[in-house]
């Protein structure tokens, strides 16, 4: 079962480019990953509809909710999820490998109160998550597009952060990570600027490591090279 998504993300709409977030890669799944698409996305996973969701009928109840956008191979997600269960947890992911071994891990924990997407995150955002209804939204170590040229195709662009606080709920929480020290500069000077959001460390500020954001082997072996990790917390301070 390929779960291609029913309607390709297209970044020209209007003679104008748009926002994308991730490049949208199949990869190449184990069978175990494959058996995950074919008997758990019935459980766990939300097709993109592009409409507002009922999140409340998706989950069978009514709770906070917080937003993972690009989890990977969802090790940050499950872990967050299985020591909190009492908000629910939406995770969107491009990469299909990456959402097959996350959904046998929810499997495997029964965590009923985590749904994902295989899709585009800016097209989910738009669309289908209402505005101020998220309790948090996570971006963990977004793809850095570190040659200069490329900067312009990270994901932390002015447009895209006003998006996130209009989908933030009033004293919501916004959380980022990254390696890249100039990444790290380029939130920044998008997201201290972005009328809605304050920075909880202060303009230009970091804070450690929460304990609610597992620290990866990749990142663990990157600090004893002495590579830094900078993360962002940013609090949904007024209405934009």
């Amino acid at each position: 079962m390929d779960k291609t998504p029913a309607k390709p993300y297209t970044p020209e709409e209007g003679g104008h480019r748009r926002i994308r977030s991730f490049v949208l890669r199949q990869g190449r799944f184990t069978p175990a990953q494959q058996r995950a698409f074919d008997l758990l996305w019935p459980r766990f996973g939300l097709d993109y509809l592009g409409e507002p969701r009922d999140y409340d009928a998706a989950f069978g109840r009514h709770a906070k909710r917080v937003l993972e956008i690009g989890f990977g191979n969802g090790e940050a997600l499950r872990y967050a999820a299985s020591r909190d269960h009492d908000r629910d947890y939406i995770g969107i992911e491009v990469h299909a490998p990456g959402v097959g071994r996350l959904l046998n891990a929810l499997a495997e924990d029964g965590s009923d109160h985590v749904r994902v997407y295989h899709y585009d995150a800016v097209e989910v955002l738009s669309h289908e998550i209402a505005d101020g209804s998220l309790d948090e939204i996570r971006i963990y170590f977004p793809d850095p597009w570190h040659k200069k040229r490329h900067n312009k195709r990270r994901l932390v662009q002015p447009e895209f952060a006003q998006l996130l606080v209009r989908k933030l709920a009033l004293d919501g929480r916004l959380h980022l990570a990254t390696d890249w020290q100039d990444y790290a500069e380029q939130m920044w000077d998008v997201l201290d600027a972005t009328r809605g959001l304050r920075n909880r460390a202060g303009a230009r500020g970091a804070v450690p490591r929460p304990d609610w954001r597992p620290q990866t082997h990749f990142e663990t072996r990157g600090q004893r090279l002495g590579h830094g990790v900078w993360d962002l917390l940013y609090d949904r301070a007024e209405r934009a």
